[in-house]
């Protein structure tokens, strides 16, 4: 039961130090009752929602999930591991090792985890719209294409948790094809959806990528603007990582502007 409750917060992008908060106190619990899978589990969460304040600064604890042989196919630690590493390096940025990741948790999710499914596509669809964009990667470009239909239906049967995840993967396709009168509203509906269902930490990762789109197009004023919001949502998150990530953005692009003018 906590580590359905934890997962959720961190699906719905509650505030990262209460979740770490909550994450302590049932491993704390699982601690004294010695119920060691389970807080291997949670040891796995707690890893992500550490790196994701502060990278482990402040936060990280002496005890780490032993995961065991990975390549294990009875290794029941392997799908919750590798997704946790997708997950991770998509939100540092690290897309290389996303897609390895993504690519070995994809074909071994159960038919139980249907939510974790489809945001695994989610997360390895973004990705890989980031790969065709340094790359041209043909691999990236069959990863979202079969990704974004399947997100389509998730969010035919639930506006509330996938609508913004649709737009956004969207708005990042017709970027790339460099269609801006349909990439710009996407954007905007990503964001407003995201607002809309309470996830403040995907209206801030919209945020994000519409700044770098207008950084693209050289529109440092809308930039300046959508890396301003994509700050203070990552703020309210929790996440300092983000924050400092974003922060260092906004001062490249001050100078730049300060400098031009």
């Amino acid at each position: 039961c906590s580590i359905h409750v934890i997962k959720n917060s961190i699906f719905s992008g509650a505030s990262l130090r209460s979740i770490l908060k909550e994450i302590d106190y049932y491993l704390h619990l699982l601690k004294t009752y010695k119920i060691e899978t389970a807080r291997t589990f949670l040891l796995i969460f707690r890893e992500t929602v550490s790196l994701l304040i502060d990278n482990g600064q402040a936060t990280s604890i002496e005890a780490t999930p032993f995961v065991g042989d990975l390549n294990d196919p009875g290794n029941k630690l392997r799908e919750s591991a590798f997704f946790h590493k997708a997950v991770q390096c998509l939100w540092v940025g690290h897309t290389e090792r996303c897609r390895y990741y993504s690519e070995k948790c994809m074909p071994i999710l159960g038919p139980l985890a249907q939510f974790t499914t489809y945001m695994s596509k989610f997360y390895h669809a973004l990705n890989s719209l980031d790969l065709i964009r340094k790359k041209n990667s043909t691999k990236g470009k069959e990863v979202a294409r079969v990704a974004i239909p399947a997100i389509r239906d998730a969010a035919a049967s639930s506006d509330w948790n996938f609508t913004n995840k649709l737009r956004l993967l969207e708005a990042e396709q017709q970027s790339l094809r460099q269609t801006h009168r349909k990439a710009v509203p996407l954007y905007e509906a990503a964001i407003e959806s995201a607002k809309r269902s309470g996830f403040i930490h995907e209206q801030g990762l919209a945020c994000e990528k519409a700044a770098f789109y207008f950084i693209r197009l050289k529109n440092k004023e809308k930039a300046l603007e959508y890396f301003q919001q994509a700050r203070e949502c990552y703020f309210q998150w929790g996440s300092f990582v983000k924050v400092d990530f974003i922060q260092k953005e906004l001062d490249g692009l001050n100078w730049l502007t300060s400098s031009s003018g």
